[in-house]
């Protein structure tokens, strides 16, 4: 590869002549919309979507101390994670700043595969390696064994029902079951809010996997439409949300701690439970229009009170909605504050998480 070319997915040349609109995402050449944004997003909230994460790193972890390591490197319980279950957490630095926030799947007693942002991969490898001679354990880079399908709606068990040999895994567990013409490793888990699944398959079978999803009844969806469905559900973006500059505490996410767990971070996190943060990770609503932008100012009178960390007209709503840090007083939900947007104030009140309920 050229030095500075985008990497591209297995299923790259389907996104092509679907019509996609393809933009740079961390290195990655991928589609950000097919049909529309708005229409993308709401195929997901009534129907079936299928999206292209093949861009989602992927590290392995084995061996009879691959346990211990995960306990000490992931914020989450892996003790009390059973095998063909799935958990979400953060991985973090001394100091409790995130590196990331993943998603394990326990595919047996002593082999783990962490999910990893793809602008993050190579960084949690490397953390992953670095305390991996500490424990009895493997790890690996699997990046290039998998591709990854989102498939997400109402309609989306249906939808991969349909090609599946076996009954789909429930929420937060995984299967290995025939998909289609292949084998797959099927994880009940997703982004969006809706029920669904996550596909991971070999690299070579994802064309053919998506057109017979497609077939199906899935609407291929964009990265465009899987931020707007998040931000309505509140889900945090890596860059946005998340940093190495703030903790999991001040992100919201002590429900993905497991204090006493031993984790890399816990003491900062547990200091913090104890005595508080100066700023915490809140939701959003404008009252009226206007759609605010990452970096917008947070404002009481002349104070300035936060900073935007997320924003969007949500499509389910009609309203511009998104996430902010602001001072940990405000941050209760109908709290009224405005935000500066390019100058002009918009009224605004702090929402209760999710902003958005998918029905059922």
């Amino acid at each position: 590869m050229e030095a500075g070319a985008l990497k591209r997915t297995p299923l790259y040349d389907a996104h092509v002549e679907a019509g996609a609109k393809l933009v740079d995402f961390s290195g990655w050449e991928m589609p950000v919309e097919y049909a529309g944004i708005r229409s993308e997003h709401e195929e997901v909230r009534t129907g079936c979507g299928v999206f292209d994460v093949s861009h989602m790193g992927e590290v392995e972890s084995e061996g009879p101390g691959a346990g211990e390591l995960l306990q000490r490197l992931l914020t989450n319980d892996i003790s009390e994670l059973e095998v063909g279950a799935a958990i979400y957490s953060c991985v973090c630095r001394e100091d409790a700043g995130v590196l990331d926030d993943v998603f394990t799947y326990r595919l047996a007693d002593k082999h783990f595969l962490t999910v990893t942002n793809a602008s993050n991969h190579d960084k949690v490898l490397a953390w992953f390696e670095r305390h991996a001679g500490d424990f009895d354990a493997r790890v690996s880079d699997h990046l290039e064994s998998y591709a990854m399908l989102a498939v997400q709606g109402p309609k989306a068990r249906e939808v991969v029902g349909s090609l599946a040999q076996g009954e789909l895994p429930a929420r937060h567990r995984i299967a290995d079951m025939n998909l289609g013409t292949g084998d797959a490793l099927v994880c009940g888990t997703g982004y969006t809010g809706e029920d669904g699944v996550e596909v991971l398959v070999p690299p070579d079978e994802a064309a053919a996997l998506w057109e017979q999803l497609v077939l199906a009844g899935a609407t291929p969806a964009g990265l465009g439409a899987r931020d707007t469905l998040r931000m309505e559900v509140n889900y945090c973006l890596y860059g946005n949300e998340l940093s190495e500059e703030r903790t999991p505490i001040e992100a919201a996410l002590d429900w993905a701690l497991v204090d006493g767990s031993g984790f890399i971070g816990e003491e900062r996190c547990a200091e913090q439970m104890r005595e508080g943060t100066e700023e915490l990770l809140a939701p959003f609503v404008i009252d009226g229009e206007g759609i605010a932008r990452q970096g917008n100012p947070v404002k009481l009178g002349d104070e300035a009170v936060g900073e935007v960390t997320s924003g969007t007209l949500s499509p389910s709503l009609g309203k511009g909605i998104g996430m902010a840090y602001v001072r940990t007083d405000l941050a209760e939900p109908g709290t009224e504050v405005e935000i500066d947007v390019r100058g002009r104030r918009r009224a605004a009140r702090i929402g209760k998480r999710p902003l958005y309920k998918p029905a059922g």
